[in-house]
């Protein structure tokens, strides 16, 4: 399997074709793939997702794919790093933790959005827009960028309604996503507080998890805040108080602490 890489921050690109000609692959970078019009499947980890007009799909670094064109299809794609992700100040920092919520969300990879139609029709505006700023990606870089978190906001607000396998998956599903989008307060991922939520007892809620995800929740939470938390390091936009205060840290100290356990 053949591994793609991109140095340059963000690229945009918008085609039609009638045949796939990329091996089955993965990257370094992110793709969010918007579908114009056309009809086939996207293979994603092996998995084959039907798919048709105005579908859209988001694919992290770690999933392999390609698709299977059955109409000629329009595709308009949106390719951006870390690098894109963190190279501003977090004056943006609200907006940026929601793209992040939609990213790590993992289970989301392998569906489309099936959008709300007047949800749809702005995404489709929002695609347009990138598209037309592809000419000069430098200039309109942060155009591209509030595009970007427009777009994320959106397919976060219809991610409940992804069609999954069967109750265990949509239960499982909102336990990942409730993790995610509370990871910046750890009030709120203790056993105790999480498990009302989903009407179960704080014992099952435990055993329930790893049992579908072969490791312990606290060791996810541990494993996915770390992961976050090296990321803005590695951005250099922001001294450690700054990102201890963001994760609701008692201070630096208790950061170095738990990074200390990955190493």
């Amino acid at each position: 399997m053949e591994r793609y890489r991109q140095f340059e921050p963000i690229l945009i690109s918008e085609f039609k074709t009638r045949a796939w000609t990329h091996p089955e692959h993965n990257h370094n970078h992110y793709e969010l793939i918007f579908i114009l019009s056309g009809e086939g499947s996207h293979v994603i980890n092996g998995y084959a997702v039907p798919y048709q007009s105005d579908t859209v799909f988001f694919i992290g670094p770690e999933e392999y794919h390609y698709f299977d064109i059955r109409q000629e299809t329009h595709f308009i794609y949106l390719k951006f790093t870390d690098a894109y992700i963190y190279r501003t100040t977090n004056e943006s920092g609200h907006l940026t933790r929601q793209l992040e919520y939609l990213i790590k969300s993992r289970e989301t990879h392998q569906h489309g959005f099936p959008l709300l139609a007047a949800d749809l029709q702005t995404v489709r505006l929002l695609f347009n827009v990138i598209a037309s700023l592809k000419h000069d990606i430098f200039a309109n870089q942060d155009l591209i960028w509030h595009q970007l978190l427009s777009i994320s906001m959106l397919l976060m607000r219809n991610m409940p309604e992804l069609q999954m396998d069967g109750p265990r998956s949509r239960d499982l599903q909102a336990m990942f996503c409730y993790i995610h989008k509370n990871i910046y307060t750890p009030d709120l991922l203790r056993s105790q507080v999480m498990a009302p939520h989903f009407n179960i007892s704080a014992d099952y809620l435990g055993t329930y998890f790893k049992r579908n995800v072969g490791m312990t929740i606290r060791t996810y939470i541990h494993h996915y805040r770390n992961t976050l938390i090296r990321q803005r390091i590695a951005a250099g936009r922001m001294i450690l108080k700054e990102i201890a205060d963001e994760f609701g840290l008692t201070d630096v100290s208790h950061l170095t602490k738990i990074l200390g356990k990955d190493v």
